[in-house]
């Protein structure tokens, strides 16, 4: 088994009964919580104590998690996991986002199964400290033993598969510190953007029982958002709302960094004007591509916004951040709930 698949694997088994919020096992390690609650930035990702020592596996302690619809980042596997200190848990809000307590650490490794052996190219941690949250990357050093901190970001070379089998070679864009913000940011502020109790699903065994002892659950039931590849989770339009909730709506809300574009895409907002039907460009430039609307029902071939999903252009290209390939099949199924929409919506 690749190291990348083993470590998650690994992981999970363990996340499903070997700890508990209220207490580690006496012989169970746990990361090295002065070192989260403190102002270092430490230089290597080894400092936290979050993975076995000298390998990109997770100690047990972390509760291993996924997410039904997940952010496109160059067809890379992402695998994610959550720390919260003992005695603490994250009540989750009515909007379906849960309040971490500081001493959260949140932990996402990319990485692709063809690539380097399994081995994850980078580990991004953000970290819930006194004074806020604060967004962390680590690229994972050659001998996959342990990661280096990566301020001003970086660009990696990496050669992959996408899923019908084309290989593509790129320099893959590890964040700097202000581009983490850019994405990340809410009124000014870091805060997660994935974990979403209608979009998260945890262990082997799933369901609310694996969470319950790191989220305190509210007595309103949270319908879970559908996966946008799996036909049977949701309508094309619902699934198509998922995809653009996640890959777009951490900047296109009121309180995001593209908030001046009038285009809202979050999971709760109505499917009318604001969430670009029939929408004209708002400060897109040249991103338009001399189209009239951002989604022109019943005509994807003149909807800016797919024009932007699928450009590399670093002017047009939506997201701005985070891929150097185009993801066809999300571009697929947003023609389709496009192509489907009544011309006179």
């Amino acid at each position: 088994m690749r190291r990348f698949a083993a470590a998650i694997a690994a992981a999970l088994l363990c996340a499903s009964g070997a700890y508990a919020v209220s207490g580690p096992l006496p012989d169970q390690a746990v990361p090295h919580q002065a070192v989260i609650d403190g102002t270092a930035m430490p230089t290597k990702l080894s400092a936290f104590g979050l993975f076995r020592e000298g390998t990109s596996e997770l100690i047990p302690a972390l509760l291993p998690y996924s997410l039904r619809t997940p952010l496109f980042s160059d067809y890379a596997e992402k695998h994610r996991a959550v720390w919260m200190p003992p005695g603490t848990n994250a009540p989750i809000g009515r909007d379906g986002v849960p309040g971490f307590p500081v001493g959260t650490v949140i932990v996402k490794s990319f990485g692709w199964p063809d690539w380097n052996g399994g081995r994850p190219v980078e580990t991004r941690l953000l970290i819930r400290r006194a004074g806020g949250w604060v967004a962390l990357p680590y690229i994972w050093d050659a001998d996959g033993r342990d990661a280096s901190l990566a301020i001003a970001g970086r660009r990696v070379p990496v050669t992959f598969r996408s899923p019908d089998g084309i290989s593509h070679s790129i320099n893959y864009a590890v964040p700097n510190k202000n581009q983490c913000k850019e994405c990340h940011s809410l009124k000014g502020d870091i805060v997660p953007i994935g974990p979403k109790a209608n979009n998260m699903e945890f262990g082997t065994a799933g369901g609310r029982s694996d969470s319950s002892r790191f989220f305190s659950y509210p007595a309103m039931r949270i319908a879970s958002m559908p996966k946008w590849d799996d036909p049977k989770s949701g309508t094309v339009q619902d699934r198509a709302r998922a995809y653009l909730a996640v890959n777009c709506s951490h900047c296109h809300n009121p309180e995001g960094s593209a908030s001046n574009s009038g285009l809202f895409l979050r999971w709760t907002d109505p499917v009318n004007v604001n969430y670009g039907i029939g929408k004209r460009p708002t400060a897109a430039g040249r991103g338009s591509g001399g189209m009239d609307f951002a989604i022109a029902p019943g005509d994807p071939e003149h909807s800016f916004l797919i024009y932007r999903l699928e450009s590399l252009d670093p002017g047009i290209a939506m997201p701005e951040l985070g891929r150097s390939t185009v993801h066809k099949e999300g571009a697929a199924l947003l023609r389709q709930w496009i192509a489907e929409m009544p011309k006179d919506e």
